[in-house]
């Protein structure tokens, strides 16, 4: 966890350096690029706040990325089969993802609102296809070494295909599922951007109108904050259950 944390600290501080050597080597002015004690100065006015609206927005995110995640795992279990419901489950979920977001979004508060539901749906559905792809070529993979025991002896069911696709393909599985919490994370800001009115997108929204680039790069920070500890923590998480299941 540290060590993510320090990277995303350094990529940070680096582009931060960059903004600010241009800013100064072209005379840019405050009002287009602020100036460091600026930043500071909203990051101390406004912490609070926006640590509040960065919780909100990294809740949405969270169960956005479990429902995400079942989902993909029960499109996936059916698009695997070699059957005609497969086959329509699989095209299905393919022309879904052929629509962008911003289209569908206008949609999705009109029947939901601009609440959470909203957000959780297209949080869900930013990190969802990814999670799909994933699921579907485990799911789809035979490992011939080890399933040709089973088959032989009988013992051979479409559940313990699965079991033994998914531990032999664990480390995959978890990278991806680490990788889509940043998806997660952009979906929910994105949500929050479009309508609702809570949340750190919200508040990136209104930093726009006011033509406050300070206040976005403090959001910025946060948000790369959250999404390095989350994606941490998912890894931690996905190593901990791999342990345990090579233990037994």
């Amino acid at each position: 966890m540290f060590k993510r944390l320090l990277q995303f600290l350094i990529i940070y501080t680096a582009a931060l350096a960059a903004l600010w050597a241009a800013k100064y080597g072209a005379g840019l002015s405050d009002y287009l690029v602020p100036s460091p004690g600026e930043v500071l100065d909203i990051a101390k006015q406004k912490s609070v706040i926006y640590l509040a609206a960065l919780l909100n927005t990294t809740g949405i995110a969270t169960t956005g990325h479990a429902a995400a995640l079942l989902l993909a795992v029960a499109v996936g279990l059916a698009a695997s089969r070699g059957n005609v419901l497969g086959s329509l489950v699989r095209m299905a979920a393919f022309n879904l993802q052929a629509y962008p977001v911003v289209a569908v979004a206008p949609i999705i508060f009109l029947f939901l609102g601009d609440g959470m539901a909203s957000r959780i749906l297209i949080a869900a559905l930013i990190c969802y296809f990814p999670l799909l792809l994933n699921f579907i070529g485990i799911f789809s993979q035979p490992v011939p070494e080890v399933e040709h025991f089973f088959s032989n002896t009988g013992r051979t069911t479409w559940k313990l295909e699965i079991g033994i696709r998914c531990f032999e393909n664990m480390d995959k599985l978890i990278t991806v599922t680490a990788g889509s919490c940043t998806l997660a994370m952009v979906g929910a800001i994105v949500a929050e951007f479009l309508a609702a009115t809570h949340g750190i997108g919200y508040i990136i929204r209104k930093a726009l109108y006011q033509s406050s680039l300070a206040k976005i790069l403090v959001c910025l920070f946060l948000i790369g904050l959250a999404s390095s500890l989350y994606l941490s923590g998912v890894e931690l998480l996905g190593k901990k259950l791999k342990q345990r299941l090579e233990g037994l």
